[in-house]
């Protein structure tokens, strides 16, 4: 069943992270009805575990958590102190259906998960991307190895398999995969493998 926590907004989800992190929000943390709408079509059936690769500070997972009770997020994140904001973010809205990893995405088996969500978590490999930090390395040679590899990922799901894009490229998604839907003049697209 989905529900929604009525106290839950991005101006106060946005406040439980420090300024430096707040920062980053228009641009790259996933805004709350976006949250909601992902949530709506990921849930699919009770006890789904739903994936954001490249999940920041949590606020996509954190959103879609609260919005869909029954269904498990995971996030997955390279950056050790997103990780931690996310982190305290969870902890302060006692939300129990969520549990963000610190690694990166190629080195979780993504056999575990039922369906995913993805804000083109690679775009900031791209040398006119706006990054959040310089902790981690950036390439061109990284966006199409992950790229790739979300694609060759993707290909091994089963049939009925859900995926939520976001700023997405067509280019990283197989043609399995039908789009269902969009929102938001078609920046979140709803994808169904056949």
């Amino acid at each position: 069943m989905i529900t929604a926590k009525p106290a839950l907004s991005d101006q106060y989800l946005n406040s439980l992270y420090p300024v430096s992190i707040q920062e980053h929000a228009r641009l790259h943390w996933t805004p709350l009805p976006v949250a909601r709408k992902a949530a709506l079509f990921l849930a699919g059936t009770d006890q789904s575990i739903v994936l954001d690769i490249g999940s920041g500070v949590g606020k996509f997972c954190l959103g879609a958590a609260a919005y869909a009770p029954d269904t498990y997020f995971f996030g997955v994140e390279q950056r050790k102190e997103l990780v931690e904001h996310a982190n305290a973010a969870k902890k302060e809205l006692r939300i129990n259906n969520v549990t963000f990893l610190h690694a990166n995405f190629t080195q979780i088996n993504l056999a575990m998960f039922d369906h995913f969500y993805f804000y083109n978590a690679f775009y900031e490999n791209l040398s006119s991307a706006d990054k959040i930090d310089d902790t981690i390395a950036y390439s061109s040679e990284l966006y199409r190895y992950y790229t790739a590899y979300l694609y060759t990922e993707l290909r091994k799901k089963p049939s009925g398999t859900r995926l939520c894009t976001l700023c997405g490229s067509e280019d990283q998604i197989p043609p399995e995969f039908q789009e269902i839907g969009s929102f938001m003049d078609d920046l979140l697209k709803f994808w169904i493998k056949l």
